[in-house]
């Protein structure tokens, strides 16, 4: 046996091992699921109604903020949802999950086929742009067009995150797929005619100031969340992209996955979704069960983390490019140099 087969059988094992230790974690308490996702939505509800209908646009504002903040963290729960990890046999929760999936521009299948493809394939080199930000090598963007360039660039400017409402959630996920194939991604079609017959019904009952303080505004700023996350935690600084004969699961989930640091306001507010090496080692695990897997299994215990300091973010938005001889991330400008040099 060669020494490559030896590494590869060590690797699998040591994924195996991993895996096998977070199986205990990755099971439900129904009572607990229903405890959160209950008490999410019925405070995303009425936060939503305080923003429709509070007498100041002060009040108005302020419950807008707060329902932003609620639909991240009720996001965070649809997502567990369909990966069978919180109340998938509920006929409520089935209900429950498509009503918000209008509201929050996700339908189920392109959701679910697109993040599913991201997570069994985060971190190779050779993996389509599918559920997740497009990334090259340095040897790729020497290659590449210009025209394609120029969509890698726009793909993970700022300005895509912070309009991620749009570019994201209302393009990639909703209408991109819908125009590509109708009949596989017919619920695009639904999402999209439930989430603006909400925006115009609240127009015509209450004017624009309560379309955009119930939706607009919260779906803006959650939206903006949201994306960044998914953008921070596959492009910070010391991560590794791989290479297929050397992609494991453990080192694309320990390697390529981030775990972002945050106080306990925010990993509330996100549903735990900082501890995302854990959740891409193993998906069955209910967010509420994330910091108990990582305080109880020492080999998660040393990830690559982040914060939201303004620092990280700005790291974060410069890692743009894999450098494969040197192995790490590199800005473009960076990149530009060292070729002039």
């Amino acid at each position: 046996m060669g020494k490559n087969s030896q590494e590869k059988g060590s690797d699998a094992q040591t994924d195996r091992d991993l895996f096998k230790a977070t199986l205990p974690f990755g099971v439900e308490s129904v009572k607990t699921s229903w405890w959160v996702v209950g008490s999410t939505f019925l405070m995303l509800f009425a936060s939503l109604l305080g923003a429709a209908l509070a007498p100041a646009w002060p009040l108005r504002l302020l419950f807008s903020v707060l329902s932003a903040l609620l639909m991240v963290r009720a996001f965070i729960m649809y997502h567990d949802y369909m990966h069978n990890a919180v109340l998938s046999r509920s006929r409520l929760a089935w209900w429950l999950f498509r009503l918000y999936a209008a509201l929050a521009l996700t339908p189920p299948r392109s959701w679910k086929n697109s993040h599913n493809f991201h997570h069994g394939h985060v971190g190779k080199i050779d993996a389509a742009s599918v559920g997740a930000f497009a990334m090259m090598t340095t040897d790729m963007w020497r290659e590449a067009s210009l025209a394609a360039r120029i969509a890698y660039r726009v793909e993970r400017h700022p300005v895509t995150i912070l309009a991620g409402y749009f570019t994201i959630f209302f393009l990639s996920v909703t209408l991109l797929p819908l125009l590509r194939n109708p009949a596989r991604h017919w619920d695009s079609l639904l999402v999209l005619l439930g989430h603006g017959t909400l925006i115009a019904a609240l127009w015509m009952l209450g004017g624009f100031d309560a379309a955009f303080f119930v939706v607009l505004l919260p779906m803006t700023i959650a939206s903006m969340i949201g994306s960044y996350l998914f953008f921070a935690q596959h492009s910070f600084e010391n991560m590794r992209v791989l290479p297929a004969e050397t992609w494991t699961s453990r080192r694309a989930a320990m390697e390529s996955s981030s775990y972002l640091k945050m106080n306990r306001v925010m990993s509330w507010f996100t549903g735990n979704i900082g501890y995302h090496h854990i959740h891409h080692l193993n998906v069955r695990i209910p967010f509420y069960r994330l910091p108990e897997a990582m305080e109880a299994i020492p080999e998660l215990q040393s990830p690559v983390t982040i914060t939201l300091s303004l620092k990280d973010i700005r790291a974060s938005f410069r890692c743009c490019l894999w450098d494969e001889e040197l192995q790490r991330m590199r800005s473009y400008r960076e990149f530009a140099r060292l070729r002039e040099g």
